[in-house]
């Protein structure tokens, strides 16, 4: 099982990834392995000596008793000081964030894969969509070409 966040590659250039645990409810674990969830439009934040994954929709795990359940609420990502530390220093000298790029299984455990990134200007969002068209067209025809 492996979600991704879809607006990543679109929305940032990942300069640095890292792998990072989260702290989960028992309900949530199982409503993650069964794949319900979604990355789109979350981010990490760290405040204080800890990092958050905010945003970030969990959806209810079905057979849970979830009367008060909020499933966009902020979870702590279990990492290092000396991570923390060096994430905060790198992100306040050169104006980098934090973003989730996707989440998967790593035996019993879950993991979440975070990177250290840029944002990228519609500029160049059009240019990266204008390359990507470009080389589908290519392949696209040389496949034609190679059928005859």
């Amino acid at each position: 099982m492996k979600i991704i966040n879809r607006k990543f590659n679109r929305e940032y250039q990942a300069i640095e990834r890292i792998e990072a645990g989260i702290a989960l409810t028992g309900a949530e674990v199982k409503s993650v392995r069964a794949g319900r969830v979604s990355l789109d439009d979350s981010f990490v934040r760290i405040l204080g000596d800890e990092a958050f994954l905010i945003n970030a929709q969990i959806q209810v795990y079905e057979f849970a008793r979830s009367a008060d359940y909020d499933p966009k609420r902020s979870r702590k990502l279990l990492l290092h000081k000396k991570e923390l530390l060096r994430l905060r220093t790198k992100m306040a000298s050169a104006g980098l964030t934090l973003a989730p790029v996707s989440c998967y299984n790593k035996g019993p455990l879950i993991k979440l894969e975070v990177a250290l990134v840029k944002g990228r200007k519609d500029i160049e969002k059009r240019k990266l969509e204008k390359k990507r068209d470009i080389s589908r067209n290519e392949k696209r025809e040389a496949k034609e070409y190679m059928k005859y």
